[in-house]
């Protein structure tokens, strides 16, 4: 039976169109806009007081503010209009009074180059007793990333779980017919830039483990062809471009190699390859479709094949030889992702007719569904585990979202820009990983 699968139909299709341009655009798109429904199973009052000294365009504090109240995990207590410098001795009882278990507070002060100090504090107010401190010098630029790392220290401080909104996303913008954009923001969808733009469609980005990296697929060439881009310099190197369709690429944990699909052979099969070009390996010999191949921290690989009629994933040693099947519920299940510490398979399933996200537990094989939209694709695991980002449609148009590993927590992030998808999220920023 033929494997139907939105990103297999988009490859049979033929570029016809050139490039329009690359990274470094030098403007931001449209922002996301950001929906957010449910909580956590339990949420912590926290108090995030304005931060004193200087105005700045970019509020650190109202960035921690919505950093926090998106995770679900706390309750912002109303500070008004006040402001306390750093070096404050706080009033625990009042805060306490306000219902609040923990207290920020922090301070920011240009500097004679011109670059920021900005200083936070963080209190237990139950206990009465400072929990973290810390200090940052940032230039303008990157006033919203050091806002993003003051949120992470919080989160991690309170929670026990490394926070990600220092992270970034990739995807993919349609903005007409004949017009896409591959576009990186940060996590919160702000600060958007264009990493590449084309007359054709640009398809399955996937982040290197270093997070300096883009590995995806563009139909410039007439055909589908594998790229490997480089962010921060937007130098882009062609690692597939083989006869046939070239497609889904996967880093492998190093870093150094890639899983591809091609169909050089005639049918779809999964290959290996040096991440910067070279001679591919086959690993799968099946007269089906095997495609969407992921890696695992333990050395294995999951893919999607129709070997048994529908689409189904299973997993392999990421050097080849035996799959073995790994979903049985559902007669159609597609678009694997691994969390990080390679416990949880999420995969978007059809159950009455409705594409959903679903979280595979790997070792008791217990299901839980996360999504309740319809039209859902291309989950990507945060890289704590704890979030999930996934493409689906709003109101007919592609969209953004994010649901927690439990379902809880779920964000809808959406654009006047033009349909959103293919979004893949970022390791940690080099220096943060655990």
């Amino acid at each position: 039976m033929t494997l139907v699968l939105r990103r297999l139909s988009i490859l049979l299709r033929m570029a016809s169109a050139l490039l329009l341009g690359l990274v470094g655009a030098g403007h931001a798109y449209a922002q996301l806009r950001v929906e957010i429904s449910g909580v956590g199973s339990q949420q912590f009052p926290i108090a995030v007081v304005a931060f004193s000294g200087e105005t700045l365009p970019q509020d650190v504090a109202a960035i921690v503010r919505a950093n926090l109240t998106r995770s679900g995990m706390f309750r912002l207590i109303d500070t008004g209009a006040m402001t306390l410098p750093d070096n404050a001795t706080p009033n625990f009882a009042d805060w306490r009074a306000r219902g609040a278990d923990a207290l920020l507070i922090g301070q920011v002060q240009r500097l004679a180059s011109g670059a920021f100090d900005i200083r936070f504090r963080l209190f237990d107010t139950v206990k009465q007793q400072q929990i973290d401190a810390g200090a940052y010098t940032a230039q303008l630029n990157m006033l919203r990333f050091t806002s993003h790392q003051i949120s992470d220290r919080i989160y991690e401080r309170i929670t026990g779980e490394k926070g990600v909104f220092a992270t970034r996303i990739a995807y993919v913008v349609k903005l007409s017919k004949e017009s896409y954009e591959l576009q990186v923001s940060d996590a919160d969808g702000q600060n958007a830039q264009t990493a590449l733009r084309s007359r054709e469609p640009i398809i399955s980005p996937t982040w290197s483990p270093d997070g300096l990296r883009l590995a995806y697929v563009s139909f410039e060439d007439k055909k589908p062809v594998v790229f490997v881009h480089e962010v921060e310099t937007g130098r882009r190197t062609r690692v597939a471009s083989f006869r046939g369709s070239n497609s889904a690429p996967a880093f492998s944990p190093d870093g150094r190699t890639l899983a591809v699909v091609l169909t050089r052979d005639g049918f779809s099969q999964i290959f290996t390859m040096p991440a910067g070009g070279g001679e591919p390996t086959r690993l799968t010999r099946s007269s089906a479709i095997d495609t969407e191949p992921t890696y695992a921290a333990d050395g294995n690989i999951y893919f999607t094949s129709d070997r048994a009629g529908g689409p189904q994933i299973y997993r392999m040693p990421a050097g080849g030889g035996e799959a073995t099947r790994v979903t049985f519920r559902g007669d159609y299940n597609i678009s694997p992702t691994l969390s990080p510490d390679g416990k949880t398979l999420g995969f978007v399933s059809r159950r009455a007719g409705r594409f959903q996200v679903f979280a595979l537990d790997l070792a008791t094989g217990t299901e839980l569904q996360l999504t309740e939209t319809v039209r859902d694709e291309s989950p990507s695991f945060a890289p704590n585990g704890k979030v999930l980002i996934y493409a689906t449609e709003v109101r007919g148009r592609g969209a953004l979202a994010t649901v927690s590993s439990d379902g809880r927590v779920r964000q809808i992030l959406t654009t006047q820009a033009g349909d959103i998808r293919e979004p893949a999220w970022s390791p940690w920023p080099r220096g943060a990983q655990p």
